[in-house]
């Protein structure tokens, strides 16, 4: 069987596995992901929770949380106000409403099928885990809007990495130059301000934003890649241990990234993402000013997937040519 059933700390959990693949699933805790392993290596590549298991309240601050695991924010990820009728005004929680929320789950013909309400906005959130391959994760997901009115949205993946100082963080060549949402102490400058990837400061050539950075720098950044991708496609590879894994997902269904570099600057926390988004910047209410938000029509389904495989090093290039 792939997908097995249990409990950990008094929550249902689903564990997925392959060969050289495993993750694990906790519905009622915004379905968050608190394992994705490789099982050839040993490897766990999730920050791991702090202690036990814990329930954080629906419109909660996210910093409340550990900063482990990797959480879906929906439908935006700054707090808000939705701008449009009919739900003009709406405030929308921090990193959206369905992180801290439980979820619907249940398992069938190898796959584990996972679903949630809105509870400000109406419509309903579904992704389905499969792993098409021994050392891929596929996860599609679905925004069902049951409204008579068209819905826009912020989706943006948030799995926190663990790292080691020297971890490269791979891109597509067309990609030179990033959008601030938040630098701490100001490193990159203001928010909305424009850098260079990966080197910001052309003074400072020691700052390269595409290798992760001691514990100690004390830095915490969140950038875009500004303007629309030319490729799905985004990866971490460690060169000393020789592995690292690759995102892909459909440039024309998601077509922003974002990376969030903690190296201590935020509450002394140590991990990276990569996060796809299908909106620019954090705010829903900034990207539907500027056409930068997805958009599901009355009664409609906007549907999208993001795969995860292992990268040995064999396999480090990773550029256009060598998608599948």
């Amino acid at each position: 069987m792939i997908w097995s059933k249990g409990m950990l700390d008094g929550y249902e959990v689903w564990t997925g596995r392959t060969e050289v693949m495993e993750m694990v699933v906790v519905p009622e805790l915004g379905s968050r992901v608190i394992s994705l392993s490789n099982r050839m290596t040993g490897r766990e590549w999730l920050v791991q929770p702090a202690g036990v298991l814990e329930t954080n309240g629906y419109a909660s601050s996210f910093g409340s949380r550990d900063g482990s695991g990797w959480d879906e924010m929906f439908p935006t990820i700054n707090v808000c106000r939705y701008p449009a009728y009919p739900w003009e005004g709406t405030e929308l929680p921090d990193h959206g409403e369905v992180w801290s929320i439980p979820w619907e789950a249940h398992s069938e013909e190898e796959q584990l099928h996972c679903s949630v309400q809105g509870i400000r906005i109406p419509y309903q959130l579904r992704k389905t885990y499969s792993f098409p391959r021994e050392d891929t994760l596929r996860i599609d997901y679905a925004v069902h809007n049951s409204s008579p009115f068209p819905f826009s949205f912020l989706w943006a993946a948030h799995p926190l990495f663990q790292i080691d100082e020297g971890i490269e963080i791979i891109v597509p060549d067309e990609l030179t130059e990033i959008i601030v949402s938040y630098s701490a102490n100001g490193r990159l400058g203001e928010p909305g301000g424009i850098r260079t990837w990966p080197q910001p400061w052309e003074e400072s050539p020691h700052i390269r934003l595409n290798r992760t950075d001691s514990r100690f720098a004390a830095t915490a950044e969140k950038f875009y890649f500004a303007g629309e991708l030319p490729e799905g496609t985004a990866s971490i590879y460690d060169p000393v241990a020789g592995e690292g894994l690759r995102m892909m997902f459909p440039m024309e269904k998601v077509p922003y990234l974002a990376i969030w570099a903690n190296y201590g600057g935020y509450q002394g926390q140590y991990h990276l993402a990569l996060e796809p988004a299908t909106g620019l910047l954090d705010d829903l209410s900034y990207a539907m000013g500027r056409q930068a938000a997805a958009e599901v029509p009355a009664g409609g389904t906007y549907t999208w997937y993001l795969e995860i495989s292992w990268i040995d090093g064999q396999k480090k290039e990773v550029k256009s040519f060598d998608r599948q």
